[in-house]
């Protein structure tokens, strides 16, 4: 296990594989777990870096005051790691930092991939997160991973995969910060809004997204590929919010083709 002292906090981080240095950053469960598919692709042709970010998994259990704060704790991951410009993949809340790196530190960027992820917390998600909120809080943890895995993955692929699911969605909550932590995740990302700054963004960007995604909905990815200048847009039929692990080869090859091009 790698950790280091970064930003006033201690990080978990992982590095593998030898190339061009690519960043995976995860969603709200925020933990490198999430990437197991793809650094194992990815770490054939690159050095791949995943971490644990503020308030998750094996990183410091410490709240979160704004997707601000976890951008700053990554600059100063990837400063102690050594890491100066790096291909960047973010699904959902890592898309929502990939929006701020792209913003006010373009010159970290070299190319950006926001996956299954959004533009503001809206009226859909504040709902979606009154919900799993109220779970986390009052039935705790385990119906909360249960919740969870229904607004990750498509309704044929938890049939199909129960048990590989359980064993992921177990460890996953096993990881899990206290609830106050979780709670201040959950309200950074309600709060984001970058939308008036997205037509600035100048680094080359992919946005990804599965038409069946319920936890950010495709409108969002729409939108976003919309707002930034010359973005392209990919839209695969099935496959959920967590479409990195339910349609791997799929996902991975459009990823590898955009930061090959």
């Amino acid at each position: 296990m790698a950790q280091v002292e970064a930003n006033g906090i201690t990080q978990y981080y992982d590095v593998q594989g030898d190339g061009p240095p690519l960043l995976l950053v995860a969603g709200m469960g925020g933990t490198a777990n999430y990437w197991a598919e793809q650094v194992a692709f990815f770490s054939r042709t690159n050095t791949v870096i995943s971490y644990d970010q503020r308030g998750t998994g094996r990183t410091s259990h410490e709240p979160v005051t704004g997707i601000e704060q976890l951008r700053d704790d990554l600059l100063a991951l990837l400063d102690a790691l050594d890491f100066e410009t790096l291909d960047y993949l973010g699904h959902s809340t890592g898309g929502n930092i990939g929006q701020i790196m792209a913003i006010e530190n373009p010159e970290r960027l070299r190319k950006l991939v926001i996956y299954a992820s959004t533009t503001h917390g809206d009226a859909y998600r504040s709902k979606v997160w009154r919900v799993r909120r109220s779970i986390l809080e009052k039935q705790g943890a385990e119906l909360y991973g249960d919740m969870t895995s229904l607004m990750l993955y498509p309704p044929d692929w938890i049939a199909e995969n129960s048990e590989l699911l359980e064993k992921q969605q177990a460890a996953q909550v096993a990881m899990l910060a206290p609830v106050p932590v979780m709670t201040s995740r959950i309200e950074a990302v309600q709060a984001f809004d970058r939308r008036h700054q997205l037509s600035d963004i100048d680094v080359p960007t992919l946005v990804f997204c599965a038409r069946d995604d319920h936890q950010t909905p495709a409108y969002f990815s729409a939108a976003l590929a919309e707002a930034i200048p010359g973005a392209e847009y990919s839209l695969l039929d099935y496959g959920g919010h967590a479409c990195s692990r339910t349609v791997p080869d799929e996902f991975n090859k459009i990823v590898a083709d955009f930061f090959a091009r």
